[in-house]
């Protein structure tokens, strides 16, 4: 008798533990905004008369950490003046308090590196605090206020501005990264929190031709009329609705200039869908920051007209081939763009949508890396040789537990290469848990553009293999360090390197 009941006991238990093991996870609600600020700066005095100010205009997204204070990252582009080219990376912090029910008074901080275009930037390294007034019209809100901007590790680039913004309340759903790979039915997902409507959302990693067509020769002299430039970068789509999306665009140039241009393009699109949607014709209207490497773009302002065409290769990846043109609204600098890419789809944090039907959900891992890089005798073209560091932010999106897809972009703040910048993708793999209790450790290989700064870099193509460990702090939160090295082709660019930073990781719920 006791054989039988003590059988009984074990599949309750063993029913029991794959029942808690299998639950569904929870959904978390994380608050934030995406904000578009402007200022214009004084630049300083290097001709009589003086150069115009330049437009300063940055993009930001800001996680709201409790009831009135924020943190989060931007990256700012020059879009008038004359220091087209001009870029800058940063983090964000800033409390936020309502006086009336609409009114509110904000103040923050933002400390970045960045710089280029010949300006005086110096190591590139910058702090921009701010003081602003808003007013909330539920959807959006607008702010305006004092600013200060100082490029202080010996760039001659300060002073005070008004600054204005627009902010959009931006929320997202997420659950614990260690949900990572986990996957549940159709059934178990839609009697759950987990029950919306989906978010359609691609990532693109692509490279892109400007066949320049107007007759504006490289700030060096050098004609630049017939040459293609060519470039290396990436591409995040998030959808309104089954047709309508908004893009970010961001791309550098590894080829076919001297090294050193950038392009930063945010649009909004439409997407016919035929063929049983393997097939989708995309129409995309951008506008942007682009420059450096020698190309005049004015003050920097671009415009992007372009129609893609994406044929799907396997489950949620296509194929696109675009054809459009990048130029400054004056036409001064003009080019015929095409390219080609390689698209991801995903139906995120819901279990159903317009036009599909799913079977399950698996939750898909993101790790957003925020480090700061030291590089060990950074060759240069012409100046002294000498260490550079840099602000870095890398986003990891996994294939599976431990396969990750990477992409990162970097600018100088310190060591005398204020307009040095990179663009990489690679590929990447990550332990699990080690005896080491919350630590793991991870490899990984990228390459793409870099240049500026006199870094000696050639035409752009640089490559970057490094490994490191992550100690896990909280749920969310670890703490990262690597060694690595990286090296130009075609450059004098070859230094050992070391990063410190912290890491936010998270998974989202991806329907099949």
């Amino acid at each position: 008798m006791k054989k039988p009941i003590l059988f009984i006991f074990i599949i309750l238990c063993n029913q029991f533990l794959v029942s808690q093991t299998n639950k569904i996870p929870e959904k978390i609600t994380q608050k934030g905004f995406a904000k578009v600020d402007f200022l214009s700066i004084k630049m300083p005095q290097a001709e009589i008369p003086n150069e115009p100010n330049m437009g300063f205009s940055g993009i930001h997204y800001n996680i709201i950490l409790n009831k009135n204070f924020y943190a989060g990252l931007g990256i700012y582009g020059s879009v008038s003046g004359r220091r087209g080219g001009f870029f800058t990376l940063g983090v964000n912090a800033g409390y936020k308090k309502y006086i009336a029910d609409k009114l509110y008074f904000d103040t923050g901080f933002h400390f970045g590196g960045g710089g280029g275009a010949g300006a005086k930037d110096g190591g590139g390294a910058f702090i921009l605090p701010h003081v602003n007034l808003g007013y909330d019209f539920k959807y959006f809100s607008l702010n305006t206020g004092w600013s200060y901007i100082n490029f202080f590790d010996k760039g001659l680039i300060k002073g005070n501005q008004l600054n204005v913004a627009l902010e959009i309340p931006l929320d997202y759903n997420y659950a614990s990264n260690k949900n990572t790979e986990s996957s549940f039915s159709f059934e178990d997902l839609n009697n759950s929190s987990w029950k919306q409507e989906t978010s359609k959302t691609s990532f693109m990693l692509h490279l892109n031709n400007l066949k320049v067509q107007s007759d504006a020769n490289a700030t060096t002299g050098d004609i630049l009329k017939g040459k293609t430039i060519r470039l290396a970068g990436f591409e995040l789509a998030n959808y309104f609705n089954e047709n309508w999306f908004a893009f970010l665009k961001v791309d550098g140039a590894y080829s076919g200039i001297r090294a050193g241009y950038m392009d930063v393009l945010l649009g909004a699109g439409y997407q016919f869908s035929f063929n049983k949607n393997r097939t989708n014709i995309l129409a995309k209207f951008g506008f942007g920051a682009g420059g450096g490497g020698g190309v005049d773009s004015e003050g920097g302002f671009l415009l992007y007209p372009d129609v893609s065409v994406e044929q799907k290769l396997f489950d949620d990846v296509f194929i696109s081939v675009n054809k459009g043109y990048l130029l400054t609204p004056s036409q001064y600098f003009s080019t015929s763009t095409y390219g080609i890419g390689l698209k991801y789809y995903v139906e995120k944090n819901g279990t159903f949508s317009e036009n599909n039907k799913f079977e399950n959900g698996r939750f898909k891992g993101i790790e957003i890396i925020i480090k700061q890089d030291w590089y060990f005798d950074a060759m240069r073209m012409t100046e002294p040789t000498q260490d550079m560091h840099q602000i870095s932010l890398q986003t990891n999106l996994f294939l599976n537990k431990s396969l990750f897809l990477a992409g990162q972009t970097s600018f100088a703040n310190f060591g005398n290469a204020g307009a040095y910048g990179e663009g990489l993708v690679g590929l990447g793999f990550k332990t699990n848990h080690s005896f080491i209790n919350n630590t793991t450790f991870f490899t990984q290989i990228l390459a793409g553009a870099a240049g500026g700064g006199n870094i000696s870099t050639g035409e752009g193509f640089i490559i970057k293999p490094s490994a490191g460990a992550d100690y896990q702090l909280n749920k969310t939160l670890s703490l990262r360090g690597s060694v690595g090295y990286v090296k130009a082709k075609g450059g004098s660019l070859s230094s050992p390197f070391v990063n410190f930073g912290i890491k936010y990781n998270f998974s989202f719920l991806n329907m099949k």
